[in-house]
């Protein structure tokens, strides 16, 4: 049985315009992940989008996108195998990278420093 795909890649229009479509449709998502990486948000999870959207058709994605699972799989079974109070450290210190990385963008992207208008909130309060 041939897939949507195949009957595409039949047609040599058809297999330059998938690639065209698959390749800026990929670089969108890739870019607008990358923008995002040191927001507080969805960054990363865009990138890897784009990565699967660029599997579709390029070869050398596939195998990206494949190692990267393969490696967060590895580092998800490697943190749930840990004690409690280890699972515990590395989610705090997941939560301060955070936390640092959206202070940074706030304040250097927007110009809003949330550390020292709490800082001087505290003093005034």
């Amino acid at each position: 049985m041939k897939t949507t795909l195949d009957l595409i890649r039949a047609n040599p229009t058809g297999r330059v315009t998938l690639k065209i479509g698959v390749s800026i449709a990929g670089a969108l998502v890739v870019t607008i992940g990358i923008v995002l990486i040191p927001l507080p948000g969805p960054g990363w999870l865009l990138v890897i989008a784009g990565m699967g959207i660029w599997a579709v058709e390029f070869h050398w994605a596939k195998r990206l996108l494949g190692f990267t699972r393969r490696h967060v799989q590895g580092w998800t079974r490697w943190a749930t195998t840990r004690p409690l109070p280890m699972r515990f450290a590395l989610g705090s210190v997941g939560l301060v990278f955070v936390a640092v990385v959206a202070w940074l963008s706030l304040k250097y992207s927007l110009g809003i420093d949330v550390v020292a208008r709490a800082l001087r909130y505290l003093a005034t309060h």
